[in-house]
């Protein structure tokens, strides 16, 4: 029978609960156990499909198709296990569920209210993944913070849970928050007092406390905070603030997170945790040999979790390259053709970033036809990928008005057109092209050096695709279909072989980049991006062109 472990937050969010759950995932799963974690959030949209990456950050997609919170990204890179449907869960999506019971008869004329229907319908999701008798232990992350007026129906779930299962089958790990004043030069404890306070008046109490910080807490606080939370000492653990978040796993065990865990649910007889690579992996993220600039093109750069698993990814590929990879965020709205080359001059590689919608879409073109005459390794991604083939339709075949229906719904040459599957949907939620599809890549191509194989299967989330009507006049010209859906003959990946390194694919490959399995392009891209820095005998090149051009 698995186990189950909440991991609630006080005080503040964008503490780190979904840190600290993979990080003490990471360290059960590096003793032995089998565990998954999951998180449920407590606002009323059924999914963050339809929600704008300002207002949540990146929308991170599973293997099926779920479009799911980004914790969940974290959940697979420390795991480096793949998450589903049922591993993010909404106040929205148990409502849905609960009304179309509701609407079907099921309840049979009971007055159907928040408890019990409500929280029944929740615990049967907190339990549905330990019932299919895959994993040991079950890790729950409760969104939002304690106190908030959503969050108030899933600490009742935790609650119930509590009463229900044994006590060494059930535990709550509580993140909290001991700031720092300046002006009084302490650490205070009253906020964590308070949150387990608040968490205990809704009838959860903790079992262990994770106390982020700026400073360590040492004994003494940590005994007062004990005392007053009516915890044991040694299950008050010190979160200090890390360099990297692939750090805190260490961090936890020094602190016995692990073990503490363990002897609460009555867990012995495991073998040491086996960090060997992950220790390897930190030591390369902490230390490298060299550092190259990549210049990120996007439009929603002002939130970092907007990018997030593309950032994640250029970390995993730059410790494969003993490199640190720099990123340069660059607004894609305000590239022109009279500052793009002073904005892009200094970069060794360039990625263009997924999206939707018009705005910004002529800087990230402007900065594709950049890229491709300045022989400056090119990665784009989704509508990156679509917005290379435009640049070349307009700048190499000459169709000056080519476009996409998304951005021109007019447009007489749409060599990005929306996929016929989807031109009759109207609702948006949860019906674009999502999930893990098979590609066929040719062989001789950069595509095929990178996968070293001709079947692969990506991860997709997307309405529009290039239109294969005008496919062999880019194959003419120079710029190949080098990866192609075997079912739809859906464009894959596309790319220029007369290029260095110019590479679009139509998924999102940085969904799948772990720690322990970097995502292939993005080892490759940086590789591309450390010979352009270094080549002598290309920069003379791109002087000659630049040369003969202004001639």
């Amino acid at each position: 029978m698995a186990k189950y472990i909440f991991v609630t937050g006080g005080v503040t969010s964008s503490l780190g609960k979904g840190i600290i759950a993979a990080s003490l995932a990471k360290l059960l799963q590096a003793r032995g156990l089998k565990v998954t974690i999951q998180k449920f959030d407590p606002y009323i949209n059924v999914d963050p499909g339809t929600l704008n990456p300002y207002e949540h950050g990146e929308c991170f997609v599973t293997e099926d198709g779920a479009e799911t919170d980004l914790d969940l990204g974290h959940y697979e890179r420390f795991l480096n296990i793949n998450t589903s449907q049922a591993n993010n869960v909404t106040t929205g999506r148990i409502y849905q569920t609960v009304i179309n019971r509701e609407r079907a008869g099921d309840y049979l004329g009971k007055t159907v209210q928040v408890v019990p229907h409500i929280t029944d319908e929740i615990k049967r999701r907190m339990r549905l993944l330990g019932e299919k008798k895959e994993f040991d232990i079950i890790i729950t992350e409760i969104g939002g913070t304690v106190g908030d007026i959503e969050s108030l129906p899933f600490i009742e779930a935790v609650r119930q849970i509590q009463w229900e299962l044994p006590d060494d089958d059930c535990l709550v790990v509580h993140l909290t928050l001991v700031p720092y004043l300046k002006a009084a030069k302490e650490l205070k404890t009253k906020p964590t007092q308070q949150s387990v306070k608040l968490l205990s008046a809704n009838g959860v109490h903790p079992d262990i406390l994770v106390c982020r910080t700026e400073l360590p807490l040492g004994d003494d606080l940590k005994k007062k905070i004990a005392l007053f939370c009516n915890v044991k000492e040694d299950s008050v653990i010190e979160s200090l603030d890390a360099s990297t978040i692939y750090e805190v796993p260490i961090l936890m065990l020094k602190e016995k997170l692990d073990l503490i865990v363990m002897k609460k649910l009555n867990i012995s007889n495991l073998q040491e945790p086996e960090l060997t690579k992950w220790r390897e992996f930190l030591n390369k993220v902490k230390n490298p040999g060299t550092k190259v600039t990549i210049g990120l093109i996007g439009k929603y750069i002002e939130l970092q979790d907007a990018y997030k698993s593309i950032l994640e990814s250029f970390i995993h590929a730059g410790a494969m390259n003993d490199c640190k990879v720099q990123v340069v965020n660059v607004h894609s709205e305000f590239i022109n053709n009279e500052n793009v080359a002073e904005k892009l001059k200094d970069l060794d590689g360039l990625l263009v970033a997924p999206g939707f919608g018009f705005r910004g879409v002529e800087g990230k073109i402007i900065a594709v036809k950049y890229a491709r005459e300045n022989y400056l390794p090119f990665f784009g991604i989704c509508l990156g990928m679509q917005m290379a083939a435009i640049e070349f339709a307009r700048n190499v075949l000459g169709i000056k008005d080519a476009d996409s229906t998304e951005m021109n719904h007019q447009t007489l040459n749409p060599v990005i057109d929306m996929m016929e599957d989807q031109k009759k949907i109207n609702i948006k939620g949860g019906t674009m092209r999502l999930g893990s599809y098979p590609c066929t890549i040719k062989e001789n191509t950069l595509a095929y050096s990178i996968y070293d194989t001709t079947e692969i299967n990506e991860r997709h989330r997307h309405r529009w695709e290039f239109n294969n009507k005008y496919l062999q006049q880019f194959e003419d010209a120079g710029m190949i279909a080098s990866g192609i859906n075997p079912q739809t003959s859906l464009v894959e990946i596309m790319e220029i072989p007369s290029h260095p390194f110019f590479l679009g694919v139509q998924y999102h490959p940085e969904l799948k980049s772990t720690v322990e399995n970097p995502q292939p392009i993005f080892v490759h891209f940086i590789k591309a991006a450390k010979d352009f820095q270094k080549a002598d005998k290309i920069k003379p090149a791109i002087n000659a062109v630049k040369e003969m051009s202004t001639n």
